[in-house]
């Protein structure tokens, strides 16, 4: 079987998660609301400087708005779980997420900020 000219021939694969609003959160006053939002940013920016959350950001317009960010992390899938359970807003029950790979043609994402390499390269299975 010849291979498939529209599969790359290589592909790096990332960890993404991605945040969203439970149908159900917990109600909480503004000034708790503001609280929560800094410890989590803060939980984040921790996640940066210790070099595993590589990019990360929070979603514009969008089709369903449960959606809330999403972030790119320089570790497997079970560590990016793992990690995701500490942030503040996840143990609040403010947010909670959906953790999974992401496969994009090899060489187009750099991120020159990240400290170590971010994802691997995969040949897709059976191309």
């Amino acid at each position: 079987m010849s291979r498939n000219p529209d599969i790359p021939d290589a592909f790096d694969v990332y960890t993404v998660v991605v945040l969203r609003r439970p149908a159900d959160p917990p109600e909480l006053s503004d000034d708790e609301l503001d609280e929560l939002q800094r410890r989590h940013l803060a939980y984040r920016a921790k996640l940066r400087r210790d070099g595993v959350l590589v990019a990360n950001g929070p979603f514009g317009e969008q089709s369903d708005p449960s959606y809330r960010g999403m972030s790119i992390y320089a570790c497997d899938l079970a560590e990016a779980a793992r990690l995701s359970d500490g942030d503040p807003s996840v143990i609040a029950g403010r947010l909670v997420y959906d953790v999974m790979e992401w496969w994009v043609a090899a060489g187009t994402f750099a991120f020159p900020a990240a400290p170590g390499p971010v994802g691997e390269q995969r040949a897709m299975p059976g191309a």
